[in-house]
Formats: C-alpha cells, sequence, structure tokens
C-alpha cells in the first residue's frame, strides 16, 4: 500500500466546509414553475464524508454558523444525524443584509430535460472561516487526524478561507495527516484572484498525498495540459486522461494517487459511470457502465467518499476505485445530495451489479 496511515487518531477523516441549505422542487419539476420545495443541509465537503460517518468511521466538521439561526440549527442536527462531529464559531448575522448560510437552488431535470442549478451565495458566513478560530495544535496534534479532505471550493471563497485551507495543509504535513485535495474549480470564484489562488493551489497540491480532479481542473488551476486528441472512442478518452494524469504527477511528485471520474450523459436518469485511478505506477481503470440516476448532485463527491474509506480501511488500492465507484453510483439514487450506505454489503451489491431483494 503506498499510504501509511497515522496511528491513534481520534477522527479518521476531517473535512473543512461551507455548510449551507438546497432547496429542490418535488417531483423532478422545474424551479420556474414549482410552489413546493424539499429543503436539506448540504456541503461538497460533507457529501465526501458521509460515507465513512454512515460505515462508522469518526469524522469531523470544521466550519462556522450563524449565531441564532434557525438554519444553522437545521444544519446542526443534519451534521449530527449523519453521526459528524462539528466545531466551528458562531458569527452575528449582523443587520438583516448580514451573514447567512449559502442558499443552492436546484432543478434535478428529467429525462431529455436538464438539471438547472442557481446557486445564491451572498453573505455566505463560510467565507468568514479563518485559521484564528481553530487550534489546529490540538485538532492535529492531540486528537489526531489520519486524512483531511480540503475542497478547491473552500480554498477559493475569500483570502480568508484559501489561508484557512493553507494553514490545515500545512499543519496536518507537520503531524503526519494524509492530505487528499480535490480541486474543484470554479471560474467565478477565482475571477480577479488567479494568481494568488494558483499560488495558494500550488502549495497544497505539492503537498498533497491524493489529487482528484477533471481535466477542466488542471488545466485551469495549474495550466497542465489537458488530454490529447488522439483518436476517438473510449479507448482513446481512457488514453488521454492517462496522459493527463501523468503530467501532473511530474507537477506534484510528492502525491501517490491521482483519480477522475468518467461520465456521459445519456439522458438525465441514465449515465455512463467510471473512474482512473493512478497509485504510485499502477493503474485502476473503471471503463464506464451503465448507471440510473434520479439525482446527479453529488455523485462525484460520492466517488471520493467511497475511494477515501478504502484508503481509512487500509484496503488493497485496487478496491478504493471500485467501492468509490459504487458510493458515487449510490449517491445518485438518493433525493439527498449525499449517499447513505446502511454496510458495506450494499455497497458492494452496487458494485457487482446484483439489485436483488435482500429479505
Amino acid at each position: 500500500m503506498s499510504l501509511e496511515l497515522k496511528k491513534n487518531c481520534k477522527y479518521a477523516l476531517l473535512v473543512p466546509t461551507s455548510m449551507g441549505i438546497r432547496i429542490t422542487p418535488v417531483n423532478g419539476q422545474p424551479v420556474h414553475s414549482s410552489d413546493t420545495y424539499k429543503m436539506q443541509a448540504t456541503s461538497a465537503e460533507t457529501n465526501v464524508a458521509s460515507i465513512s460517518s454512515y460505515l462508522g468511521l469518526p469524522v469531523k466538521v470544521l466550519t462556522t454558523f450563524v449565531k441564532g439561526s434557525p438554519i444553522a440549527q437545521f444544519i446542526k442536527s443534519n451534521l449530527k444525524a449523519r453521526h459528524m462531529d462539528y466545531e466551528g464559531p458562531e458569527v452575528e448575522q449582523g443587520t438583516p443584509w448580514g451573514f447567512r448560510h449559502q442558499i443552492n437552488i436546484a432543478d434535478s431535470g428529467f429525462g431529455s430535460r436538464g438539471p438547472r442549478v442557481f446557486n445564491d451565495r451572498a453573505g455566505e458566513v463560510g467565507r468568514t472561516l479563518s485559521v484564528k478560530d481553530f487550534d489546529l495544535e490540538r485538532i492535529f496534534g492531540e486528537e489526531g487526524v489520519q486524512v483531511v479532505h480540503l475542497s478547491g471550493l473552500i480554498g477559493a471563497l475569500s483570502p480568508e478561507t484559501s489561508e484557512f485551507c493553507l494553514e490545515i495543509a500545512r499543519a496536518a504535513k507537520k503531524h503526519g495527516t494524509k492530505i487528499s485535495f480535490d480541486l474543484n474549480h470554479r471560474a467565478s470564484f477565482w475571477k480577479g484572484r488567479e494568481k494568488e489562488l494558483r499560488e495558494n493551489f500550488t502549495e497544497i497540491a505539492s503537498v498533497s498525498d491524493i489529487l482528484i480532479g477533471n481535466e477542466e481542473d488542471f488545466q485551469l488551476c495549474f495550466g497542465i495540459e489537458g488530454p490529447e486528441a488522439g483518436g476517438e472512442g473510449l479507448k482513446a478518452k481512457i488514453d488521454g486522461f492517462k496522459g493527463l494524469i501523468k503530467r501532473v504527477k511530474e507537477t506534484f511528485p510528492n502525491a501517490s494517487v491521482f483519480a477522475t471520474t468518467l461520465r456521459e450523459v445519456v439522458s438525465v436518469n441514465e449515465h455512463l459511470w467510471g473512474a482512473i485511478m493512478l497509485e504510485g505506477e499502477n493503474w485502476h481503470v473503471i471503463e464506464p457502465r451503465t448507471i440510473n440516476v434520479l439525482d446527479r448532485i453529488g455523485g462525484g463527491d460520492g466517488f471520493v467518499g467511497g475511494m477515501l474509506y478504502g484508503v481509512l480501511r487500509d484496503w488493497e488500492p485496487e478496491k478504493w476505485p471500485q467501492f468509490g465507484w459504487a458510493t458515487g453510483a449510490m449517491a445518485a439514487t438518493f433525493l439527498t445530495d449525499y449517499a447513505q450506505p446502511a454496510d458495506e454489503e450494499m455497497v458492494w451489491s452496487i458494485w457487482k451489479g446484483n439489485a436483488r431483494v435482500k429479505r
């Protein structure tokens, strides 16, 4: 195994995040024609962590809340229900135009009508995440963490969150915690901050052990050349991604695991789903297979969460992307943004294509 995890830690997985809510029209309807919505607590990073927390590993969330907010109370209750510990400051709302938790308004789409997602992040309290609000020496040195998962979504929210992620990466490296970094590039977050964020992301990636991203992430974050156009078909596409990952590995030799998902949309409710992972010098390729989709949001996070679970369980590396593929496919069958596996057997049944009833 290429990743030697720290022992005797209080937490298997730690994620810094900005929590918010997602509201979705019921019955797969569009936002503009709906008057009834389902509300859930959400963030990409806790989507990842949910795989481990539901399967019994200790997880901690670093975030921030609006003091006295009923939405904050709703989010805290949700995190507890997901078996997650959380820590973070309570920030005063201020005026009615002050801080609040972000709102994700999502039409899941149906059939030939594609999903549409609208993010309302004005006044987002998560943008105030600051290293001064957390005792990183206690968290990493005394409590102990095996893997910290960082996301480019948090790293690019604000100058404060960028510094926060840098300090977390430095503390993790100092105390022997493995670092997973999903680039999650968002052009709107980077606008006007390209030089600053490229420098910050480069430092985090240079000390990371696991790097995750698609071709655009690596190109836009680091200027690394994307997959070469070398013919048509699945093999050519996979070979192109292998070439990209090799260039990423040359740029960031400290990392030992590199991963990306493969997705082709047949319709809103039918996708071809695959993955590529390089572990050391070993390629693990899952050629795209058909999956049924109830709601696609969170599928990529589900893959990362399942892959990290395999790492934390000290499985053979070939099982990491297999379990990740299955937890990503599972996430697409839930109305929540995250999968809620009952046990490992439920996940492996998806991998094996066994949808028979279990009595």
